[in-house]
C-alpha cells in the first residue's frame, strides 16, 4: 500500500510539474517579441543558428535565455531549500523568506555594496560569500531564539519573521542613504531575474547540482525524522548533527539564490505545498518534484512579470520577486487557516507578572518629567558645522521652527501607538500584539498607497479616510482569519505578518514603477518627520488628545476583557459591541500615528510592556503609562535620527524600528 501511494505521488507530481512547465513555456513564448516566428518552425531555428548580425538574436542569446536559465535554477534551488527546511524543522510554513534567511542574505549584500566601495571588484565569489554570511547569521539567530522551545513550529516562524523584519528595516535605511542608486538597488532587492550574460547561471548551476547531490545523500536519514527525535535517535541517527547539516545546506542554497537574483519569496513555500497536494507524501517524492515545480513556478511568475511590464509600458520592469510575494502570501494565509498549518508546539508565553503599584501617581509623574526632559534635550542639543552644541533660549528660538514641529508630531504619534498597543493586548489577551506586528499600520499605509495610485492629487481628508479604511480592514481581516483557532496568539501574529507581506508587495510595485513620487513615498514609509510643518504638528495633537483620552471611558471593559469571554459575558459585557468600539479606537489611533511616522516602529508593542514592567497593570494607569512611554521613545528616536549621522538623517520610525525589533526578539527569547 505504501509503495502504491508513493508511486501515485511520483506520477501526480510528474504530471503537475509537466503542466506547470508547459504553462510557463507557453506564457514565455506568447510574450516573446524577439522571435521572427513560432519557435517550432524551421525558419525560426535557421534564424537562431545563422542570424549573427541581428540585434534581436543578440538580445535573445545574451539576455533572455540566461534569464530563463537563471529563473529555472533559482526556482529549483528554492524548491529544494523549502523541502529541506520543512523536513528538518517539522514545519510546513518554513522557507527562506519566512525564516528570515533571505532577508539576512539581502542585508549582508546591500551593506557590502553600500558601505564597501571596492566590493564590486570581488565579483561573484564576493557576493556569494557575503550572502552566505548574512543568511547563516540570520539562521543562527532564529535557531538560537527558538532553541529553548525545542524548535516549536510557531516559535520558529515567529522568530524568522521578526529577524526578517529587522533585516528589512536595516536594508531600508541603507537604501535611503543611497539616493542616487535607489531605483537600481530597490529593483535588485525586490527579486529581479534580468540578465546581461551567462555569468550568473553558469555560476549557479554547479552550486545547485552539488546541493542536489548532498540532499540525496541526506534523504534517507532525514526521512527517519518522521519517527520523531527519540525514534530517529534510537535507530542510531545523530539528530542534532543531521539537523545542523541540513540547515547549513538549505541556508547555502538560499544564499546562492539571493546573491544571483535578490529576494524571491514564497517559491520555497509553494513548491513543496504543491508537491504534497499532488500526492507526494514521502520525503523522496517531495525532493524529486519540489525543485521542478519551483522552477516552473518561478518561470511562470517571470513570464507573467514580463507580460505585466509590457502592458504597463514605459520601459519599466516589474520585479519577479514582487509577483511571487503577491501570489505566495495568500498561500501562506490559506495554510494558516488549515488546522495543521504552522501550529504545534507550546503556545506563546504569557507576560511575566510584575509588581502592581498601589499608588501609580508618582511613577506617572516621573514618566511625565522624563518626557519633558527628553523634549528639552531634543530641542536644545544638536549638531552643527562646529560639532555638538547646546543652544540657550536666545540661540534656540530661530531653530524652534525646524525642531519643535517634528518633535511634537513624533511625540503625538508615539502616545497614540502606545495607547493602541494597550487596547490590542487587552482585547486579544496576547502580550505580543501591537498595531505594527499585526499589520494594522501597514494596512493604513496600504490605503494611502492605493489612493496614490488612483488619484494623482487629493486633499488631506481623503488621505486620512484611506488610511483609516486600510487600518480597519486589516484589523478585521486578522481577527476573522484567526477566529477559527480561537484567536491563538501565534496565529494572529503570523496572519498579520502575511498580510503585511501582501501590502509590501504592492508597495514594491509602486516603488519599482519609476513614479517620481516613489522615493518620497518610501521615505514616508520609513517614518520620516523631515517635512512636518507646524500645521501638521497641530493636526497630530488635535487628533491625539481626544483619541488617547477616549479609551479612558472604556476602562471597565478593558479591566474585564483579559479575563476571557465567559467571564466577560457573565459580568454583563456585550462582546460584539465592546470589540467593535475597541477596534474602531485602535484603527483611529493607528491611522493618525501612521500618517506621521509610517507603518512600522514597534512602539505599539514596546510601550505597553514598559508600563506593565513598571507595575502599571490596571487599565487606566497602563494606558497613561504606555502613552508616556510611547511618546518618550518617539521623541528620543526623532532626536537621535537627527543628530547621530549629521548632516545625514535617519527617519524616526526607522530608528524606532531598529530599537523595537530587538525587543521583539527578546520577547520571543523569553
Amino acid at each position: 500500500m505504501a509503495d502504491r501511494m508513493a508511486e501515485g505521488g511520483f506520477r501526480c507530481g510528474a504530471q503537475l510539474a509537466l503542466l506547470a512547465l508547459l504553462a510557463a513555456a507557453l506564457t514565455a513564448v506568447a510574450v516573446q517579441p524577439y522571435l521572427p516566428g513560432p519557435p517550432w518552425t524551421a525558419g525560426t531555428w535557421r534564424w537562431l543558428l545563422e542570424g549573427d548580425g541581428d540585434v534581436r538574436r543578440l538580445i535573445l542569446a545574451d539576455s533572455l535565455l540566461p534569464r530563463l536559465c537563471t529563473g529555472l535554477l533559482c526556482g529549483g534551488a528554492l524548491g529544494l531549500a523549502g523541502v529541506l527546511f520543512q523536513q528538518v524543522l517539522r514545519n510546513p510554513l518554513a522557507e527562506p523568506s519566512t525564516l528570515g534567511v533571505a532577508g539576512g542574505a539581502q542585508l549582508a549584500l546591500m551593506a557590502a555594496a553600500t558601505l564597501l566601495p571596492g566590493f564590486g571588484g570581488f565579483g561573484d565569489l564576493g557576493r556569494g560569500l557575503a550572502a552566505l554570511a548574512g543568511a547563516a547569521g540570520s539562521a543562527a539567530l532564529v535557531v538560537g531564539l527558538a532553541w529553548r522551545a525545542a524548535l516549536a513550529p510557531a516559535v520558529v516562524i515567529l522568530a524568522g519573521l521578526a529577524v526578517g523584519l529587522t533585516c528589512s528595516a536595516l536594508a531600508s535605511g541603507l537604501m535611503l542613504f543611497n539616493g542616487a542608486g535607489f531605483q537600481a538597488l530597490f529593483l535588485w532587492a525586490s527579486g529581479s531575474l534580468n540578465q546581461n550574460g551567462w555569468a550568473i547561471p553558469l555560476a549557479l548551476a554547479p552550486q545547485l547540482a552539488l546541493g542536489a547531490v548532498l540532499a540525496l545523500l541526506l534523504a534517507r536519514p532525514l526521512a527517519l525524522l518522521d519517527l520523531g527525535t527519540e525514534g530517529a535517535a534510537g535507530l542510531g541517527i545523530p539528530v542534532r548533527t543531521l539537523r545542523l547539516a541540513t540547515l547549513a545546506l538549505a541556508v547555502a542554497l538560499s544564499a546562492a539564490v539571493v546573491s544571483a537574483a535578490g529576494v524571491i519569496g514564497f517559491v520555497g513555500l509553494a513548491a513543496p505545498a504543491m508537491a504534497r497536494l499532488a500526492g507526494a507524501r514521502s520525503l523522496s517524492a517531495r525532493l524529486a518534484w519540489a525543485p521542478p515545480l519551483g522552477a516552473a513556478l518561478l518561470w511562470l511568475a517571470d513570464a507573467a512579470a514580463q507580460v505585466a511590464s509590457q502592458i504597463a509600458g514605459g520601459g519599466r520592469e516589474l520585479p519577479t520577486g514582487t509577483l511571487t510575494a503577491l501570489l505566495g502570501a495568500p498561500l501562506l494565509l490559506w495554510l494558516l487557516t488549515r488546522s495543521g498549518g504552522g501550529g504545534g508546539g507550546p503556545p506563546l508565553p504569557a507576560e511575566t507578572p510584575a509588581r502592581r503599584l498601589a499608588r501609580p501617581g508618582p511613577w506617572l509623574l516621573a514618566g511625565l518629567l522624563a518626557l519633558l526632559l527628553a523634549s528639552w534635550l531634543a530641542l536644545a542639543v544638536g549638531q552643527g558645522i562646529g560639532g555638538w552644541r547646546w543652544s540657550g533660549w536666545a540661540d534656540l528660538q530661530p531653530l524652534l521652527y525646524w525642531r519643535a514641529p517634528r518633535m511634537a508630531a513624533a511625540m503625538a504619534a508615539g502616545a497614540m501607538l502606545g495607547t493602541a498597543g494597550v487596547l490590542l493586548q487587552r482585547l486579544t489577551g496576547n502580550p505580543m500584539a501591537g498595531p505594527e506586528v499585526l499589520g494594522i499600520g501597514t494596512g493604513a499605509a496600504f490605503g494611502v498607497i492605493l489612493l496614490y495610485l488612483a488619484v494623482p492629487a487629493f486633499p488631506v481628508e481623503a488621505q486620512v479616510a484611506a488610511a483609516g479604511a486600510g487600518a480597519l480592514a486589516t484589523l478585521c481581516a486578522v481577527l476573522l482569519l484567526g477566529r477559527r483557532h480561537g484567536h491563538a496568539p501565534e496565529r494572529l501574529l503570523l496572519t498579520g505578518v502575511a498580510l503585511t507581506t501582501v501590502f509590501g508587495a504592492v508597495v514594491a510595485l509602486l516603488l519599482s514603477s519609476g513614479d517620481p513620487r516613489a522615493f518620497t513615498l518610501f521615505r514616508w514609509l520609513t517614518g520620516s518627520t523631515y517635512l512636518v510643518t507646524p500645521a501638521i504638528a497641530v493636526a497630530a495633537w488635535a487628533a491625539a488628545l481626544p483619541l488617547v483620552a477616549a479609551p479612558l471611558l472604556c476602562a471597565r471593559w478593558l479591566e474585564i476583557l483579559p479575563l476571557g469571554e465567559e467571564a466577560a459575558r457573565g459580568l454583563g459585557l456585550r462582546l460584539p459591541l465592546v470589540r467593535g468600539v475597541v477596534l474602531l479606537l485602535v484603527a483611529a489611533l493607528t491611522t493618525a500615528a501612521t500618517l506621521v511616522v509610517g507603518p512600522l516602529s514597534f512602539v505599539g508593542l514596546m510601550a505597553p510592556h514598559a508600563a506593565h514592567l513598571c507595575g502599571l497593570q490596571r487599565a487606566v494607569p497602563q494606558l497613561a503609562g504606555a502613552a508616556l512611554a510611547g511618546a518618550l521613545v518617539m521623541v528620543l528616536a526623532d532626536w537621535l535620527g537627527r543628530v547621530l549621522l549629521f548632516p545625514a538623517q535617519m527617519p524616526a520610525g526607522l530608528l524606532a524600528t531598529l530599537l523595537g525589533a530587538p525587543y521583539l526578539l527578546w520577547l520571543l527569547r523569553r
